[in-house]
């Protein structure tokens, strides 16, 4: 790579008994391959010393400021250092990392915000660990969102899509019980979670005039109430004044039958009306593609869209793949905007 980027990406280290850093560094070693954008990893330098050392792998480490990203990732990876001391062995996750876990999304989110890099890229976390160290957020979107509020000093609305090239898919409704849902489910969350959707696939994905399809809660989109009046009285209404605004959104549909091939090709997202509704189908078809993609926010954040596989951590198995699109996606969005 040549320095001809104005600005790197930043690589949060998640949770540094994870995959995560052993990603990071499959991806740098893969950077001409996959010709991916230049990055910095968030981390301690030292504890990821002795993950190279402990994997045999061949990867330089240099520690640099934002300033000086662009002029050493031909050479080593550039790693932005921690002021928390990392003590952690692969697959054995402890509450006592938390700390640096969320000082790595901190900072990346403070120079995402100051202008410094171009996008943020999080690492795999595990929420378990980090509620037990206090935490209180359920993830790292609500947390990022979080930290953006504080700097706007005012609420803001972010929205997870999952993107591949074969399916992009939204969840209405996020980790939240099943039997909640439909308590959860209104028709101004529904139009407000839309109209972000819109407006980031034009600002971001370039597509001039996004085309969203919306599911139903209940099976059969409900049979006009046969089948429960969610869809009827709740989404039905909402997909009504989407397009009084002029966002062409669609539905709602049959959940059953919206993934398929010929169905895919009808619209850019789909929006599903609770977890599992949206993540089956993409986790299905892009498994080792799709990606997290926060809309709603003045930076560009993505992730993998796995886990921290605890149990082949520090093997040095673990498949670069989802990291690597995760990677260049953002790189990807962080010129369309720009342009845009």
């Amino acid at each position: 790579m040549s320095g001809s980027e104005t600005k790197p990406l930043l690589i949060t280290q998640g949770d540094p008994a994870g995959v995560g850093l052993e990603l990071t560094l499959k991806a740098w070693q893969h950077r001409e391959k996959f010709a991916l954008s230049p990055f910095a990893l968030v981390a301690d330098p030292s504890h990821l010393a002795s993950l190279v050392q402990h994997l045999q792998w061949d990867v330089p480490i240099r520690e640099v400021s934002e300033n000086t990203i662009l002029s050493t990732f031909d050479q080593a990876l550039p790693v932005i250092p921690l002021n928390s001391k990392v003590r952690a062995r692969p697959g054995h996750p402890d509450p006592a990392t938390a700390l640096s876990t969320l000082e790595s999304i901190e900072t990346s989110v403070a120079l995402a915000l100051a202008g410094k890099i171009s996008g943020i890229v999080t690492n795999p976390v595990a929420k378990y660990v980090l509620l037990e160290a206090g935490f209180q957020h359920r993830g790292s979107d609500e947390f990022i969102t979080t930290l953006v509020e504080k700097h706007l000093n005012k609420p803001v609305r972010s929205v997870l899509l999952l993107w591949s090239d074969l399916l992009s898919v939204v969840p209405v409704t996020t980790d939240v019980p099943l039997t909640d849902v439909p308590l959860c489910l209104t028709s101004e969350l529904i139009v407000n979670t839309a109209s972000i959707v819109a407006k980031d696939l034009v600002k971001r994905f370039g597509i001039n005039r996004p085309r969203l399809a919306i599911t139903g809660l209940n099976p059969h989109a409900g049979e006009n109430g046969g089948l429960g009046t969610e869809d009827r009285d709740i989404i039905a209404p909402a997909i009504t004044l989407l397009r009084r605004r002029n966002i062409d959104a669609r539905g709602p549909y049959s959940a059953d039958s919206l993934f398929h091939e010929r169905a895919r090709s009808g619209y850019d997202a789909a929006l599903a009306m609770y977890h599992d509704q949206a993540l089956i189908p993409i986790r299905t078809l892009a498994v080792d593609s799709a990606v997290n993609v926060t809309l709603g926010l003045p930076l560009v954040r993505v992730a993998p869209s796995h886990g921290t596989a605890f149990d082949i951590a520090g093997r040095g198995t673990a498949n670069a793949y989802n990291l690597i699109s995760a990677i260049r996606l953002a790189a990807k969005l962080v010129k369309t905007e720009n342009i845009n």
